[in-house]
């Protein structure tokens, strides 16, 4: 009786241990390629601001034998501080972190709900992540297009575009300089990431 009692039991742990060597767990390296960049415009003039230090974590399936693109996308976090937003101009970096509420909310991040991966050929691979994108405390749902590509030294560089709304995250585009300058509601975000395990 006992023993089959611990049959299925041992079929448990034997399914977690194969899930676990199936999935590696890869973060963010530190190559100067890793970027995010967001732009924007005005009535003035367009701008540009380059995040400083991201984080972001990705637990990615094993590798097919064919394509050598990872079978899944299981899990993935983002986060960066908002001051360390950085434009050309002091100026600007300081409208932007009282716009975004830094103080009160401190990081923006992204947790990934689902991913779909597709195989487009030979070690690359393209990812429709579905999320949580949170601006100056103020979350949305969104949806990623991801262009992936499995490196020779076994690293997966990620990379994309993603266009927002101000207005999306609760946030009514800016005007400085009483009104003379009125900043745009959207915004375009481009990433360049490669994970290392």
């Amino acid at each position: 009786m006992k023993r089959k009692l611990l049959y299925p039991i041992a079929f448990m742990i034997a399914f977690s241990v194969i899930g676990m060597q199936t999935q590696a767990q890869y973060k963010l390296s530190t190559a100067r390629e890793n970027t995010v960049k967001i732009s924007g415009g005005s009535n003035v003039h367009g701008w540009t601001m380059i995040a400083q230090n991201p984080v972001c974590e990705a637990a990615f399936g094993s590798l097919t034998t064919g394509e050598n693109t990872p079978k899944s996308l299981t899990s993935l976090s983002f986060s960066v501080n908002t001051k360390s937003l950085k434009s050309e101009h002091s100026s600007m970096d300081g409208r932007t972190y009282k716009t975004l509420k830094a103080e009160q909310f401190p990081k923006i991040t992204f947790k990934l709900s689902n991913a779909t991966i597709t195989p487009v050929k030979k070690n690359k691979f393209s990812v429709k992540a579905n999320g949580t994108l949170t601006i100056a405390g103020s979350s949305k749902a969104i949806t990623m297009m991801v262009n992936g590509e499995v490196k020779e030294d076994g690293s997966i560089n990620c990379t994309g575009q993603q266009k927002l709304k101000l207005t999306d995250f609760n946030i009514q585009p800016p005007s400085f300089m009483l009104g003379a300058m009125k900043v745009d509601n959207d915004l375009t975000i481009d990433y360049n990431f490669t994970f290392k395990n």
